[in-house]
């Protein structure tokens, strides 16, 4: 009795890996160093044009300038720093910021991938609902918050008129006259408008569920919540991370629809809308270039954080782990 057992040169060779990780494939070590020196002219492209900006706004952080008074030029160190983390105002655009970010993207998440599925199982002007549902985000985000705007004004909307049978709505509900009310109109404005970005992102990630797996699960008699927790997003991990991502990176930024629809008022200030506030309107470009170098460093720590967060293990997405 004989049996065969596959020599060691046609096994694909595994790279040591690190503690508690999976050694890494030849296969994942090539296509990693192939990623690398495509992106590596984009990313060249990109430090070319954006390197000295940001090297000129770090430097300018370290001043005491204004541009209304170019010859009162005074270093600082991190004195801007300092003035900005011990403001309150600083804190409260931050905590607004978060919030915005946390609540649109959530609710843009849950949505975003009703609409894929919709998009994704639907047959018949498939080609139309898919069109349908992205004209909100091809609309330029100023035109869409001036028409949130208008929707909301206690005399030309329609919100209150169409939601006065709700007991908190009523027909002189101002909704820009309060804090909370302002940042609701906001919210909206938002997930209306980047809702279909969400939703593309999803798309993309839902096609690639194997079908033969949702079947063997059905054959299985799993329900179809079942198959969603057990099959569909676990395979969507990747997707879901990616959309999260890019979503919450551009949230955190937001400034198009505070500056159209409230301009700051009722405390809806964001971190980016404080910074313009310094640099444009009362030209303190010290501290208007150490804002937007917390802004930066806020964004990358927000990116590793969520990257971090869903752990995603691209060797195991493509079927090596």
């Amino acid at each position: 009795m004989s049996t065969s057992v596959a020599p060691a040169a046609a096994q694909e060779p595994r790279r040591p890996g690190k503690l508690g990780k999976a050694p890494a494939t030849a296969r994942s070590v090539s296509e990693n160093r192939l990623g690398l020196r495509l992106v590596a002219p984009a990313v060249i492209l990109m430090l070319l044009v954006t390197a000295w900006p940001m090297i000129q706004a770090l430097y300018l952080s370290m001043f005491r300038y204004r541009l209304t008074a170019p010859d009162d030029k005074e270093f600082v160190g991190i004195g801007n720093y300092t003035t900005i983390l011990g403001d309150s105002l600083f804190w409260q655009d931050t905590f607004n910021t978060v919030l915005i970010m946390v609540i649109t993207v959530a609710v843009e998440l849950v949505i975003g991938f009703a609409f894929a599925m919709v998009m994704h199982r639907i047959i018949f002007a498939r080609g139309l609902m898919r069109t349908s549902i992205l004209i909100p985000y091809g609309i330029i985000t100023v035109v869409s918050a001036f028409a949130w705007q208008f929707t909301f004004s206690i005399n030309n909307g329609w919100v209150n008129s169409w939601f006065e049978w709700l007991p908190w709505i009523g027909p002189d509900t101002n909704w820009f006259g309060d804090h909370w009310p302002a940042m609701f109109a906001i919210m909206v404005s938002e997930i209306w408008k980047t809702t279909p970005f969400m939703s593309l992102l999803l798309l993309a990630g839902l096609s690639q569920v194997s079908e033969d797996m949702l079947e063997a699960a059905k054959v299985d008699g799993a329900t179809w919540w079942q198959r969603l927790f057990k099959v569909i997003l676990p395979n969507m991990r990747a997707a879901i991370m990616v959309a999260v991502l890019f979503r919450a990176l551009d949230a955190f930024r937001i400034f198009d629809n505070i500056f159209v629809m409230t301009r700051g008022a009722q405390d809806t200030e964001s971190s980016s809308f404080l910074t313009y506030r310094q640099v444009i309107e009362q030209l303190q470009l010290g501290l208007g270039s150490a804002l937007s170098v917390l802004l930066f460093l806020s964004v990358l720590l927000l990116a590793w954080l969520i990257v971090k967060l869903f752990r995603v293990d691209l060797a195991q997405a493509r079927g090596e782990g």
